[in-house]
């Protein structure tokens, strides 16, 4: 005799996403080789944190291979529980105001031609540990001068005046993610605001003109193409210069499903939509995360960086 299901069993079963297979286009390497391992030891030796490992960046082993990284300061706890991040929630320990000299120092031994500086959420602050991205873009300016810097921040809760500390700086690149669509938000970041997001990537070209503003979008959440077309729009309104569009890769079971992957084509379609309403740089891939191809954004699109280096 068949097994017939349940009804609860069949409800379970329609709203619980099917594991899907992923497709052969997107394939990540291990991280390997020597220059991959000299940079682990140093950032080890500095007790320094990099977003490539804590959030399990599929790039990491190009990145690193090639003499790059991405900085996560204010410690590896972040006081928020997004659904698609495998850096740790909880409770974060006092900020290291020695940190600023430890990145420094790791950028000059490097050699970066551009440092890429993220951070935890640090909410039980009133000015969110902005006050340590601004130390640690004086400390790279002074160690590293040929360095151009780029900040992905956090919202900051849309305070101004910690978005104001750091763009008193003057970074090249301000970067936020919105990471995904409006309708999305409380599914897939619970703690976060659209407005909030609206509110750091405005302010920050109303501080300083010629900043390059930066913002990214996850892909495969559930989204339509509508509404990541919407949202594109919305950037481009809040005149965001340079925009990154990757697919979300689930880092574990315990994270929110990958509802879909989307096609090659799908990705080309919206990197030439978002050039052709006017953002001045698009990077559209499975692969995409934040700070991919972020030098040669820098090089080819800020001022800043061309009058003091020439490039």
């Amino acid at each position: 005799m068949a097994h017939i299901p349940t009804r609860d069993r069949l409800n379970n079963e329609q709203s619980t996403p099917r594991p899907q297979r992923r497709p052969e286009w997107i394939k990540v390497q291990a991280p390997n080789g020597e220059t991959y391992a000299q940079l682990q030891h140093l950032m080890r030796s500095k007790e320094l944190h990099t977003v490539c490992e804590e959030a399990g960046c599929p790039n990491m082993g190009e990145c690193w291979g090639s003499g790059t990284a991405t900085f996560l300061i204010l410690g590896d706890v972040c006081t928020r529980a997004c659904r698609f991040c495998d850096v740790k929630h909880g409770r974060p320990g006092e900020l290291d105001w020695d940190e600023p000299e430890r990145v420094a120092q790791a950028v000059s031994s490097m050699n970066l031609k551009h440092a890429v500086i993220t951070s935890v959420n640090r909410d039980e602050r009133a000015d969110g540990g902005a006050p340590i991205f601004a130390a640690i873009i004086r400390r790279i300016r002074e160690l590293a001068p040929g360095c151009s810097i780029e900040v992905l921040i956090p919202d900051f809760k849309a305070s101004l005046s910690a978005l104001k500390i750091v763009m008193d700086e003057r970074p090249e690149i301000l970067n936020h993610n919105v990471e995904t669509v409006p309708s999305l938000f409380k599914k897939v970041q619970p703690q976060d605001h659209y407005e909030w997001s609206e509110a750091v990537l405005r302010n920050a070209k109303r501080l300083d003109p010629e900043v390059l503003t930066k913002s990214g979008i996850m892909l495969g959440l559930g989204e339509t193409l509508d509404e990541v077309k919407a949202v594109m729009q919305d950037l481009r309104a809040w005149d965001v210069d340079i925009l990154t569009i990757g697919q979300y890769l689930q880092p574990s079971r315990q994270h929110i499903p990958i509802e879909r992957y989307y096609t090659l084509e799908e990705f080309a379609e919206l990197k030439e939509y978002g050039l052709a309403i006017g953002f001045k740089w698009v990077e559209s891939a499975p692969l995409v995360r934040s700070s991919y191809h972020a030098v040669e954004q820098v090089m080819a699109l800020s001022k800043v960086h061309q009058s003091l280096y020439g490039t």
